[in-house]
């Protein structure tokens, strides 16, 4: 029998939405979606399956689709042996974080495209990143593996199961319950000072390279800043922020940052633009710039906003966008070509101007990067002149790379990825005076939950083309909690609130243990393998904020904001769900950050007329804070506030429109009614006089 002989039927993937899963629709591999049929395909015929999982804008995802999978003889091999899976990483989280875990058991680094051996169980029993097409770098040809692998499978059986067995006792250990205490200040300081001791002091970031923003990190090591007054976590955010503002990492034309560097300083990126990289730097940006202002911060928040707005926006429905999840790294065929100048055509574009724009932003003759310049910006600030002759430039080199083919662009519709734009908009709007952003923020939110929301309350994860492609995360009923509760902050409108607590309900009802932690899967999730022990559970942040501890900082929000002890009571459960991790709690900062904004976080209750000035003015004080930990609540028009609410009862003093009433640790301060001085009393904490 030959190979062409055993091949299963052709490609199903040109049925699927995702862009990811429709860049290999014409390959020559017999590929299937992950689901039921595809399991049931590989126990029938008793055949291992190869799960090869990426993402549309993954630049080794399109070495390895270009060598290996558009090969007609690498595809016949794997459909000889094979049941083929192909998973969009993006759509299936819920896939990726287990099948990474099993790698990273196996003690390799993780990374994409990543590729794994199961057994026709869904059980991992081998497995590696990219493969070459022939033997090179210490690996073996992708080839050699997959024959290597089946022959294995065939012949060492027994290996195969104890190989396949041991990992899944693994991946259910890293799902099982570690309660503990929940966390205190002990816990924060050791988990600080712990993330502080990585921090490169030169270049910023994590020590080495590559480097990634990593910003869940840096937004626990800024707001435990606030709390204990030690400035070494605020430098670390600043010192991060700077260089890479100043690095090839960021786009100084078009906005927007890359999604790490591939070395220490932050020159050359990783091109691919992630949604969520920015949503979250935009928050960061937004605190560091509340604490000192910085024309570096204003001018890397608003490009990002403009790339958002300029590139980003997804396919409207009913006058509402949401964003695109990416854009690609590589266009016609290169990594970086979009991005990258020579200094001929610099010369050309700008003329006489092109002198002080070469030396502002590292333009030679011999490029920074396999000949090519990568713009990066060598010197601080200049003159209020010299910055305008800059951003003229700048324009008009933008205008030009516009005429370039551009990198492909993802355009489904994340939603716990957009829930991080969504209140990262609303802070960045407060801090930099633009309420336009708001207004994008909510159209976001408007279009996510007009379109993605299922009849039972459930938000769904994907969506694209007049389709849901996934189904809803805990991440994403968490996120959009947390952003609901930003935009009722920020606007007073109770609806918001409202739902806020729907979906924490949700969480309740569908992934979450009773007084305790949430599954990242639905309780109905019918696709997810090897059994409820390796349900994932988890606290640990990624390069986004984990669920538990966006769930835990909605509670905590939602305890502040209402006073009611349910939410606190709540909390508590999640932070005790994981507090036996001990020193590997430093791991989930996003939950860290959440326990302090449960114990000490600062509620800002404005008492005075919805529309006046004074109540608005007092509001966007409070919306601009540089902590983290504060939520603001405006009484005015509101559902009245339960007895025991701390500001129960608390009006505007004679004589004044509005006035503002800080409330920390159910203790109330004095009425403060000038904007400056509740600003002042915010930049600090402490207990209340």
């Amino acid at each position: 029998m030959t190979v062409a002989d055993t091949r299963p039927a052709g490609n199903l993937l040109r049925h699927e939405t995702s862009p990811y899963l429709l860049q290999h629709a014409d390959n020559p591999v017999a590929w299937r979606p992950w689901g039921t049929a595809a399991l049931a395909e590989a126990q029938a015929l008793d055949r291992p399956i190869l799960l090869s999982i990426g993402y549309a804008a993954c630049h080794w995802c399109h070495v390895m689709a270009h060598e290996s999978f558009e090969d007609p003889d690498t595809a016949s091999l794997m459909n000889a042996l094979y049941v083929c899976i192909k998973v969009d990483r993006e759509e299936r989280p819920d896939l990726d974080h287990l099948y990474m875990a099993g790698l990273q058991a196996l003690g390799e680094q993780g990374g994409w495209p990543l590729t794994m051996f199961l057994t026709p169980a869904a059980e991992p029993f081998w497995g590696g990143t990219y493969f070459p097409p022939a033997p090179r770098w210490g690996r073996p040809s992708f080839r050699q593996v997959l024959q290597g692998v089946a022959d294995a499978y065939r012949t060492r059986r027994a290996e195969v199961s104890r190989n396949a067995a041991a990992l899944r006792q693994v991946l259910a250990d890293l799902s099982a319950a570690q309660p503990g205490e929940r966390p205190g200040p002990a816990t924060l300081d050791r988990a600080a000072a712990a993330l502080l001791r990585a921090v490169d002091p030169v270049e910023g970031g994590l020590r080495g390279a590559p480097k990634f923003p990593n910003p869940p990190l840096f937004r626990f090591l800024w707001q435990n800043s606030r709390r204990t007054g030690n400035a070494a976590g605020a430098e670390a955010v600043r010192l991060l922020l700077h260089r890479m503002s100043a690095g090839g990492i960021h786009d100084h034309l078009g906005g927007g940052f890359a999604r790490y560097a591939t070395d220490a300083t932050w020159l050359v990126p990783h091109f691919e633009k992630m949604l969520y990289d920015n949503a979250q730097l935009l928050d960061l940006l937004a605190l560091a710039h509340a604490d000192a202002p910085d024309p570096a911060f204003a001018a890397a928040a608003a490009g990002i906003v403009r790339w958002l707005a300029r590139d980003m926006a997804a396919e409207a429905r009913a006058g509402q966008a949401a964003f695109a999840a990416s854009e690609d790294a590589d266009s016609e065929g290169e990594e970086g070509r979009f991005y990258v100048w020579t200094e001929a055509e610099i010369d050309a574009l700008l003329g006489a101007g092109s002198a002080m724009f070469k030396a502002a932003y590292d333009v030679t003759a011999a490029g920074n990067w396999e000949g090519r310049t990568i713009l990066r910006r060598r010197a601080g600030p200049a003159d209020a002149a010299t910055e305008a002759r800059l951003e003229t430039a700048r324009a008009r080199l933008l205008a030009a790379r516009a005429r370039r083919p551009r990198p492909a662009r993802d355009d489904k519709v994340l939603a716990d990825w957009n829930s991080l734009a969504i209140a990262a908009l609303c802070r960045a709007a407060a801090v930099f005076g633009r309420p336009e952003w708001r207004t994008r923020a909510a159209a976001a939110y408007a279009f996510i939950r007009g379109t993605m929301r299922a009849p039972d309350g459930r938000i769904h994860h994907a969506w694209r083309q007049g389709r849901i492609a996934a189904a809803g995360l805990l991440d994403d009923q968490a996120g959009m909690a947390r952003a609901a509760l930003a935009l009722f902050e920020a606007t007073g409108q109770p609806d918001y609130l409202r739902h806020a607590i729907e979906l924490v309900e949700v969480i309740d009802r569908w992934f979450a243990e009773p007084e305790g932690a949430a599954y990242t899967t639905a309780a109905d999730t019918a696709d997810l393998p090897l059994g409820p022990a390796a349900r994932p559970r988890t606290a640990g942040d990624n390069a986004t904020p984990a669920g538990n501890g966006l769930f835990a900082e909605a509670l905590a929000r939602l305890h502040h904001l209402t006073g009611e002890q349910r939410w606190r009571t709540r909390a508590e459960g999640v932070l005790r769900a994981f507090g036996g991790l001990g020193d590997r709690l430093s791991a989930c900062p996003t939950l860290l950050a959440a326990a302090d904004l449960l114990e000490e976080g600062t509620l800002v209750v404005i008492a005075g007329p919805a529309e006046s000035a004074a109540t608005q003015a007092l509001a966007a004080a409070a919306l601009a804070s540089p902590d983290p930990a504060v939520c603001l609540l405006r009484t005015a028009g509101a559902t009245p506030l339960p007895r025991l609410h701390p500001a129960h009862g608390k009006i505007a003093p004679p004589g004044s429109e509005a006035a503002a009433f800080l409330c920390r640790a159910g203790i109330c301060g004095l009425p403060l009614t000038d904007p400056a001085s509740l600003a002042a009393a915010l930049r600090r904490r402490g207990p209340m006089a």
